[in-house]
């Protein structure tokens, strides 16, 4: 994009700055409701990102056009509040402070077993078990679903881990991306045990208590995990795809890329984080050990697993039992990860340079600044998330969500296409929001109480009630899971070493699969009362039948056939 159609784009975001007021001010500035305009932020951002690969900027912008709609369309007065309130106000929020520190000290706890070479010494290893992109692609996501229990950790466990290898058997970054981002939040939204499930299970038990049923929440929450249709779809696409050896639309192109060519990103890529690590390699061949960075990794996923079971403990009533399952359930529902994932990254740090101290691997000084040449890679990512946090805090201001569900709630909506309704409207709410857990808090208390309006028994073990339920959480799912905006995609594409608008180019048409299939298992679950049990086989048969028609083979040799064919004509 030139400068001048970017001039022009931002004349034209003046002038709507200016016009608006006319349209939107039909009562008190106290009371205004934005209507439609409220989705300007979030378009704003999501659209000029597209169309500069400038996320920052983007960013910034969206969040500058919300501050000046909700200060009196005055721009001054909304640059101001844009630095104060929003983006000083989320990093005075503990739990954002919190992420942005547990992010930069993983970024230092990488800079030193890189440095020490541990995370080649891991790639070595795996290369002799995996030897090709598809048994890459497909150790990448067992790694995946094997950390479930939190979906930051696993984020930034599973790229770095992984990058090494998936690099050598030139497997695109958008690719391990994609994987990445798929095996997080699609697992941790509904494992038995996870950072998510106290969120999950409050705002469940408020919505049913909301309409006088008292229900056991957790068994609810049971009952509800096979209606996770976008949440199994999506899991399934991805172990089906690198099993197939097979992509389509954007993601093929990149794979071709790499195959053929070896570039890993495309030529004009900008990757969220720095590879200038990989190659500052410790010229000791001593370094060279697979436990100088599994270890580390090890004390990151068990403290903080450990840490969520004793962190929940202490904020738990006093007679609860931390040994039982019940026990465990509630210290997990009630641990505030952010601290706990704090814990983990610092003393894994620590472990790390202890390491290479211990070896003579590194000294003192080339520990720390391995440190922090590995948390500076990861600078530009926290300045993203402040920006995707505050863009959040605005939207949330103007009423966006509130908005959308509005217009869904007036409508007449026949009970057997609730599931469906509601289900779409979770995705363009946490797509144009960037949060799951929001969509969850502002969508489920309407949702439930609609769906029970439709059974004459008990709500909580209505079939209706209990896809209409899943429907909220897999929707939010899909929205944070593809949402240019959201900390989620915007970690799996620095975890990776991706380029963010790549990843979020190549995923959506897989993300965009595994909802259309969500969406006719919704259907049948609502207009025919067919059991998600047999939902899932087939919808499992259909992404087979996508991936194997409409899916174009990725193997090198196929590749070069096809390339060889093309040049031929």
């Amino acid at each position: 994009m030139n400068k001048k159609s970017f001039l022009l784009i931002l004349v034209f975001i003046l002038i709507l700055s200016a016009s608006i007021p006319v349209l939107a001010a039909t009562e008190e500035a106290d009371t205004i409701s934005f209507g439609w305009l409220s989705l300007l932020p979030p378009l704003i951002a999501i659209v000029l990102a597209f169309l500069t690969k400038q996320v920052v900027l983007s960013m910034f912008i969206g969040v500058f056009c919300g501050a000046i709609m909700l200060n009196e369309w005055n721009p001054f007065y909304g640059f101001l509040r844009t630095l104060d309130k929003y983006m000083i106000g989320s990093l005075a929020d503990s739990w954002y402070a919190a992420i942005i520190i547990f992010t930069l000290t993983i970024g230092g706890m990488i800079g030193i077993i890189t440095k020490m070479g541990g995370t080649q010494a891991i790639a070595n290893k795996l290369m002799k078990k995996a030897k090709t992109p598809v048994s890459a692609q497909i150790v990448t996501a067992v790694l995946g679903c094997i950390v479930f229990f939190d979906d930051l950790a696993n984020l930034l466990v599973v790229g770095p881990t992984m990058r090494p290898l998936t690099d050598k058997l030139k497997v695109s970054r958008e690719k391990l991306a994609y994987i990445v981002d798929s095996t997080a939040s699609p697992i941790a939204g509904m494992a038995l045990i996870s950072t998510w499930i106290g969120f999950e299970l409050g705002i469940i038990n408020n919505a049913f208590e909301a309409i006088g049923v008292k229900a056991n929440v957790y068994e609810v929450y049971l009952r509800s995990i096979p209606y996770y249709f976008y949440n199994i779809f999506a899991l399934a696409l991805v172990f089906i795809l690198a099993y197939k050896a097979k992509d389509f639309g954007p993601m093929y192109e990149a794979e071709k890329r790499a195959r053929l060519t070896g570039k890993l990103i495309a030529d004009d890529a900008i990757p969220l984080s720095t590879s200038d690590i990989d190659a500052k390699v410790s010229e000791s061949e001593k370094g060279f050990r697979a436990y100088n960075a599994l270890i580390p990794i090890i004390t990151l996923v068990g403290i903080s697993f450990i840490g969520l079971w004793y962190n929940g403990y202490l904020s738990s009533d006093p007679g609860t039992n931390p040994f039982t399952w019940e026990g465990i359930r509630t210290c997990f529902g009630n641990a505030d990860s952010s601290v706990v994932l704090v814990w983990g990254s610092v003393t894994a740090s620590i472990v790390a340079g202890i390491l290479a101290l211990s070896q003579k691997i590194l000294t003192l000084k080339e520990t720390f600044d391995a440190w922090f040449e590995g948390a500076k890679g990861l600078l530009d990512v926290s300045v993203i998330l402040v920006l995707s946090w505050s863009l959040g805090s605005v939207i949330s201001d103007i009423g966006t969500a509130k908005f959308l569900v509005g217009v869904v709630s007036k409508s007449s909506i026949p009970g057997g296409i609730l599931p469906v309704i509601i289900f779409i409207i979770s995705c363009l709410v946490a797509f144009s929001t960037g949060t799951a857990w929001g969509t969850m808090t502002i969508v489920l208390p309407l949702a439930v109480p609609l769906a029970a309006s439709f059974v004459s028994g008990n709500p909580s073990e209505s079939h209706l009630v209990l896809a209409s339920l899943s429907s909220v959480l897999a929707g939010a799912i899909f929205g944070d899971h593809c949402s240019p905006i959201s900390d989620t995609t915007i970690l799996s594409s620095m975890s990776s070493g991706s380029d963010h608008l790549h990843h979020v180019k190549t995923q959506i048409p897989y993300a965009l699969t595994g909802a259309g299939l969500a969406i006719g298992g919704y259907l049948l679950t609502g207009l025919l009362n067919i059991s998600a049990i047999i939902i899932i086989p087939l919808g499992i048969a259909g992404i087979f039948a996508i991936v194997h028609f409409y899916g174009k083979s990725t193997k090198t040799e196929d590749l070069k056939k096809s390339q060889e064919l093309q040049e031929s004509i």
